[in-house]
């Protein structure tokens, strides 16, 4: 029955031939270009593109307008002028169409250029591990002195035999040394040199996996912005509406007879009217707020309000709300970039565990120079000695030492541990995988869940709407209608009948419009669940064409650039 409900609410979508809004699309949606049916993706299954839009009819022709503006048509469509929400003198328009915010949250949101930092770092990393076996080059001056007993280098005496003081060997040495130079010095195992630039370079593309999934989000969360920024200036649009018809009420229920109706039908129409009042206020508020939220996330100036060019009504469909989970699921599971970044962080956990078991297989090179324990690591030097004050023989001196050791770690019972870590991280890495794998597939379903309950709410919604501009229009007219009942005239229609359908057609506005935005953001939500690069719809399929806007942001702000801003220092 829900199925039915869908594929009905889809044809009313895309088939009905009059919106009950005379409202015309902008110029560069009408002028946008459709896409293709669909496409077929690498595992063979078929599946809608993005990018497709359901562009506003032309309005149909109606009746002059009656004292409130409104147009009947002849088919009992009511199809009333809803005028542009208003814009206060002190208010900063800020022009945008959905293709030109899609484009801007490629690039702009800190989510991007977060990612692009991160991946930065992963790639001084793999610089770094490249470099392993590449020894350090040192270049210093040591200086040494010595005194007390010890052997006698610059005047030849030296008797071991009496190696204890005053047994006649020296008291006293004096020992001058310096050594001036440098050397190569390195210390690294062969497993690090080997596998840490592999595990870097799978780390590296995990991060480059991350950016796409940075941009994803950021075009979901400016999909989901600029939506709720449509919703509530559509929703104030219709609360000034109802002000409107509040205040025709309140002047049409006091020109009636005091016979008619008591005092207490005026003043609860007055009353009526200042909730309406304090509602369309609400409503003003929530989209100046929508606004800042929309230019905050895409770093623009903060002081403007975002005025959508396209319609309120307008509904974006990217995915068909009735197509097979059977066909969805796979898409996703297959294009998603987290599941690619997770495989890549499990590919380097494998390449740890290699790692470890070849570590006492392999050896620990070691490049030193003199008495390199002691920091000496001098290897060719300019070498002084003396005794006492002096310091008078110098020569050329060279001491290299090359070792190869093979460890094992707390006698190898260490190198099990490090290779039971390695497996545990592995383990982790792939149970984090299939716990991804299972969030996508419920976040697959829940999107369409949403996708098509909004679809067949939208009908709904429109057809309340319809109804309620109706109902209204007839409780307002028969104000003015009387019957008699014996001698006593009686209002067809009393005022608060009237009051209520004026209640009933302001929650209609916000219903409606609250269904659109829903509805346009499961069909983003959708998207973003199947994995389709944000690249897809923000450049190569647009939802229209992306006009220039003004990106200028206030002078205390920071410039927006291209990638993570570079350091200072």
């Amino acid at each position: 029955m829900f199925q039915c409900l869908v594929k009905l609410a889809s044809l009313a979508r895309l088939r009905r031939q009059h919106l009950w809004f005379a409202v015309a699309a902008s110029a560069a949606l009408a002028a946008s270009p459709k896409l293709s049916s669909g496409q077929s993706t690498a595992d063979g299954v078929r599946s809608s593109p993005p990018g497709t839009v359901t562009e506003a009819p032309p309005a149909p022709q109606a009746a002059p307008a009656d004292a409130y503006g409104r147009r009947t048509l002849s088919t009992a469509r009511i199809a009333p002028t809803l005028k542009a929400a208003p814009l206060e003198a002190t208010d900063r328009a800020f022009p945008i169409n959905l293709a030109s915010a899609l484009r801007l949250a490629d690039a702009r949101p800190l989510i991007v250029t977060a990612a692009q930092a991160a991946a930065w770092v992963a790639e001084a990393r793999l610089q770094r591990a490249k470099l392993v076996a590449v020894p350090e080059l040192d270049f210093g001056v040591l200086y040494y002195r010595h005194d007390g007993f010890g052997p006698d280098f610059n005047r030849g005496v030296n008797h071991p035999s009496f190696g204890f003081p005053g047994g006649g060997g020296p008291l006293n040495q004096n020992l001058n040394a310096m050594w001036i130079g440098g050397s190569f010095f390195a210390t690294f195992p062969v497993t690090e040199a080997i596998f840490q630039p592999l595990a870097a370079r799978q780390i590296l593309n995990s991060r480059r996996y991350d950016i796409q999934t940075a941009k994803n989000d950021a075009l979901l969360a400016t999909a989901n912005s600029y939506f709720a920024v449509h919703q509530y200036r559509g929703q104030y649009a219709g609360a000034v509406d109802v002000v409107a018809r509040g205040r025709l009420l309140l002047e049409r229920i006091q020109l009636l007879s005091k016979d008619l109706v008591p005092r207490v039908e005026v003043d609860r129409a007055a009353n009526m009217l200042a909730m309406m009042e304090l509602r369309a206020a609400y409503a003003r508020q929530q989209w100046r707020v929508a606004s800042a939220n929309l230019t905050q996330l895409l770093r623009l100036d903060p002081r403007v309000i975002v005025a959508p060019l396209e319609p309120d009504h307008l509904q974006i469909t990217l995915i068909e709300p009735d197509t097979p989970l059977d066909q969805l699921m796979p898409i996703g599971v297959g294009s998603r970039p987290e599941i690619a970044s997770q495989r890549a962080l499990i590919q380097a956990a494998q390449i740890g565990v290699r790692q470890e078991k070849n570590r006492p297989l392999l050896p620990i090179f070691l490049l030193t120079g003199f008495q390199t324990p002691g920091d000496m690591r001098m290897q060719g030097v300019v070498y002084g000695l003396g005794y006492g004050r002096n310091m008078n023989n110098w020569s050329l001196r060279e001491d290299v030492s090359l070792q190869a050791i093979w460890q094992l770690d707390a006698l190898g019972f260490g190198n099990l541990a490090r290779i039971k870590k390695q497996r545990g991280m592995e383990s982790q890495a792939i149970v984090d995988l299939f716990k991804l794998q299972d969030e996508i597939v419920a976040e697959i379903t829940k999107s369409q869940a949403r996708l098509q309950a909004a679809a067949v709410r939208v009908v709904e919604a429109e057809r309340s709407l319809r109804e309620a501009v109706i109902t209204f229009d007839g409780n307002y007219e028969g104000l003015k209608q009387t019957k008699r009942f014996e001698n006593i005239l009686v209002q067809v229609y009393r005022p608060q009948e009237a009051d209520a359908s004026l209640e009933n057609l302001s929650v209609s506005y916000d219903q409606y419009f609250a269904t659109v935005a829903d509805y346009n953001r499961a069909q983003f939500e959708l998207f973003h669940a199947l994995g389709y690069p944000a690249r897809e719809i923000a450049f190569l399929r647009p939802p229209g064409e992306a006009l220039p806007v003004d990106v200028v942001r206030p002078d205390y702000l920071p410039p927006v650039g291209i990638g993570p801003p570079p350091a200072t220092r």
